[in-house]
């Protein structure tokens, strides 16, 4: 008798991460394919971890030049500015816009940090075999992907200081070499939360439930 809990992979089910039909498959299959779309089918991602924390270093990597070289620089015929995300900031509070202040603090350097640790915690817990707290593991996977969603607002950052920058005529506005960073941060963070694959937490579990 099936004891509650038991996955769809110790059933033989396996479900196409393409277009999610659901297959039986031996566990020694290696070559079949999923029946509607011709995909590889596999009861786990392959090398899931291992491409999760490739991506994962290089955001951190990148993380540091995207939050101190300049992100946006600004010129008149009588002033010129240079910002980083936080001076940018701090620029923003210092003019009389709070609001738009602290939505940019997050979107661009809490967001980030936060995805980055979470993936980290996700991962070191998989590596460990971590049974602990699957039910908050998940929900922060899910705030992840929910959160990955809308990353694409914090490469707009450039767009957003810049209207609101008091321009004059004869103004310049253009991306400093941190925007190639924050940009290469927030496509390397959604691509290690699309490799992440979930189902590995619950292994562990599985495992200990047969002991």
């Amino acid at each position: 008798m099936d004891w509650p809990g038991r996955s769809a992979a110790d059933q033989g089910f396996c479900s196409c991460h393409v277009c999610g039909l659901v297959s039986r498959l031996d566990q020694d299959d290696l070559t079949a394919r999923c029946p509607r779309c011709n995909t590889r089918l596999h009861f786990r991602r392959p090398n899931s971890l291992q491409r999760c924390w490739a991506f994962l270093i290089a955001a951190y990597i990148l993380y540091i030049p995207a939050n101190l070289m300049i992100m946006m620089e600004t010129g008149t015929l009588v002033s010129y500015r240079k910002d980083t995300i936080l001076s940018g900031v701090i620029h923003l509070w210092h003019n009389g816009n709070p609001g738009i202040a602290v939505i940019v603090f997050v979107a661009s350097i809490l967001v980030p940090l936060f995805k980055l640790v979470v993936l980290t915690l996700l991962l070191i817990s998989v590596r460990r075999g971590s049974t602990w707290g699957i039910k908050h593991r998940i929900l922060l996977y899910r705030i992840v992907e929910l959160v990955g969603r809308w990353s694409m607002l914090d490469i707009f950052v450039v767009t957003l200081l810049a209207a609101l920058v008091q321009i004059q005529s004869f103004a310049t506005v253009r991306a400093g070499t941190g925007a190639i960073a924050f940009g290469a941060v927030v496509v390397l963070t959604m691509f290690a939360a699309m490799e992440f694959d979930p189902r590995l937490m619950w292994d562990p579990l599985r495992k200990e439930r047969e002991l």
